[in-house]
C-alpha cells in the first residue's frame, strides 16, 4: 500500500523567516500535526487528545529539506510505516508541493507509550496489522545523506559544553503554551529554539562567497534526538558548535540543556549552507571564509 494523506494546508507569511521561506520550526510543527493524522490512520484517533490513555512520543526526527516552500504555497503530507519494533516505530512523512515535488521528508521515530507518564509499552496486534497495511519504503530523496542514523550515546551536557567552548545561542524557559496536552514541551519547540539561536551562532553575520548578493542561510538536513521532555517552568539553554564542513556545506551541532542540572533535553545535527537570497542558490565559500570555518570546527563534536 502507498502512503496515505494525513495533512493538507499551506504556508502563511508569518510562518516564514528572513530568508523568505517556511521557517524550519514550522516545518516540524506541520509534521507534528501530520503525525496526529497518521496516528488516526494507524488506529489511534485520540492519541493526542487530553483524555488519551496511550499516545505517540517522538524519540527522534530525521529531516531532509528538499525544495523551499514560500508564502502561499499549498502543501500536503502523506505518511506510512517504515518499520515497527516492540514499542517503537519509524514513521515516514512526506511533504509535497502541489506539483508533486517533495518539499521535505520526515523520518520520525515514535514510541507507543502511556499518555501521562510516557512509559513505553508494546503495540497491540490491531495496530501492528494496520501498520503492515501502511508499510512503505524510504525513497532515495528522503534517505540520510550527510547525517547518519546510528544509535546515539550522547555526551551532551553543560560541563562538556563549557569544556568544548560551545557558543551560548539560546536561553529561556518553557511556558505553558509551549507544552502539549500532557504537559511536555512540543517537539517543534526544540527546532524553533535552534532556529532562533542561529543569529547568535554567526554573531549576526553569515560567511558568503565573493560573488554573493544578499546572503542568508538554509538547512538541508537535520537529525533531532529527544532525551527528556521539559515541562512548563523548566529552563532550557542552547549551546552550539561547528563540526566542520567544506566550501558548500557546514555541519552544526546543537545541544539543548537543562541549566539547573546540566543534563541534556535533546541534541541536533544539521547540514547548513549559505544561500543567495536573489538567485535562491547555494553559495560556495571563498578560501578565506572556508579557512575561518575550519578554524572554528570542534573535533569529535557530535550528538
Amino acid at each position: 500500500m502507498s502512503e496515505v494523506e494525513v495533512w493538507r494546508g499551506g504556508v502563511a507569511t508569518w510562518e516564514c523567516d528572513a530568508m523568505g521561506h517556511l521557517n524550519v520550526g514550522f516545518y516540524v510543527a506541520k509534521s507534528m500535526e501530520a503525525l496526529a493524522g497518521f496516528a488516526a490512520e494507524l488506529g489511534m484517533p485520540q492519541a493526542f487528545a487530553p483524555h488519551a490513555q496511550s499516545t505517540l512520543i517522538v524519540r527522534e526526527q530525521h529531516i531532509r529539506f528538499l525544495r523551499e516552500a514560500r508564502p502561499g504555497a499549498p502543501l500536503t503530507i502523506t505518511g506510512g510505516v517504515v518499520e515497527m519494533g516492540e514499542v517503537e516505530a519509524r514513521v515516514l512523512l512526506l511533504m509535497r508541493h502541489a506539483s508533486g515535488e517533495l518539499a521535505a521528508s520526515f523520518q520520525t521515530v515514535v514510541a507507543h507509550a502511556t499518555a501521562r507518564d510516557g512509559a513505553p509499552f508494546p503495540w497491540p496486534d490491531r495496530l501492528r496489522a494496520r501498520a503492515e497495511a501502511l508499510a512503505v519504503e524510504v525513497p532515495p530523496q528522503a534517505a540520510p545523506r550527510s547525517i547518519g542514523l546510528d544509535p546515539v550515546v550522547t555526551r551532551a551536557g553543560l560541563e562538556r559544553a563549557d569544556e568544548l567552548g560551545l557558543k551560548r545561542t539560546g536561553l529561556g524557559v518553557v511556558r505553558s503554551g509551549d507544552c502539549d496536552v500532557f504537559g511536555r514541551m512540543r517537539p517543534e519547540l526544540m527546532m524553533a529554539r535552534i532556529s532562533d539561536g542561529i543569529p547568535h551562532f554567526f554573531d549576526g553575520e553569515r560567511p558568503g562567497g565573493s560573488e554573493a548578493g544578499r546572503v542568508g542561510g538554509a538547512a538541508l538536513e537535520y537529525r533531532l534526538v529527544h532525551f527528556a521532555w521539559p515541562r512548563a517552568g523548566d529552563r532550557v539553554a542552547l549551546r552550539s558548535g561547528s563540526a566542520g564542513g567544506d566550501a558548500r556545506f557546514r555541519k552544526l551541532v546543537h545541544w539543548l540543556l537543562d541549566p539547573a542540572t546540566g543534563r541534556p533535553w535533546g541534541a541536533a545535527e544539521a547540514i547548513a549552507v549559505s544561500f543567495d537570497l536573489e538567485t535562491r542558490k547555494i553559495i560556495a565559500l571563498s578560501d578565506e571564509a572556508l579557512a575561518a570555518v575550519n578554524a572554528e570546527a570542534i573535533e569529535g563534536l557530535s550528538l
